[in-house]
């Protein structure tokens, strides 16, 4: 289980506190160095399993947890600040929610949950991150303030609402598939 890139996505785990810490001290440039250092890190460990062949079922499950941990904990704390509206970070938490109660349910219900990330949850993901990204760096003073911060918000909120209906209904066909398949 201890390889390189487990040991990468534990770090990523043991950035969120400090992450979250400086986010509430407002200590806004280290927080953008330690976004981008937990997001390289996220490129890292994923590069380094796929070349050597790394690939583990902890890091499988484990990987999109520190992501999510890191995502939902940044925009928790920036909303709380003001720097993102209410409903954008109910919704990321929302959606979130559908999909961990979703898989549980359909774990518990039909079976074993192979999840894999579908296109528009992909873009969601890089859409949320890039708009974390680029609020961190505005109160960083780094960027700019400006209307194209809105559109990426927006953007970022439709990719949640797409992302979200996908799964419902993808995962609602293969459970009425596999319920259907046994009798």
């Amino acid at each position: 289980m201890l390889n390189l890139p487990n040991a990468i996505t534990l770090l990523r785990f043991a950035l969120v506190p400090l992450i979250a810490l400086q986010l509430l001290q407002r200590n806004d440039g280290t927080v953008f160095l330690l976004f981008i250092v937990s997001a390289l890190s996220d490129l890292a460990d994923g590069v380094i399993a796929r070349r050597w062949n790394l690939r583990s079922r902890f890091g499988a499950i484990a990987d999109p947890l520190a992501d999510k941990l890191t995502m939902v904990t940044v925009t928790l704390l920036l909303a709380l600040q003001g720097s993102l509206p209410w409903w954008f970070a109910l919704a990321v938490v929302l959606r979130d929610a559908l999909i961990v109660g979703g898989a549980l349910a359909y774990h518990w219900l039909i079976g074993p949950v192979e999840m894999a990330p579908s296109r528009i949850s992909k873009l969601n993901t890089a859409l949320e991150f890039l708009l974390l990204l680029s609020v961190l760096a505005v109160r960083a003073g780094h960027l700019p303030h400006g209307a194209w911060l809105q559109a990426l918000l927006f953007a970022a909120f439709a990719t949640i609402v797409l992302s979200g209906v996908h799964y419902v209904v993808a995962w609602g066909r293969k459970a009425a598939r596999a319920r259907g398949s046994r009798r």
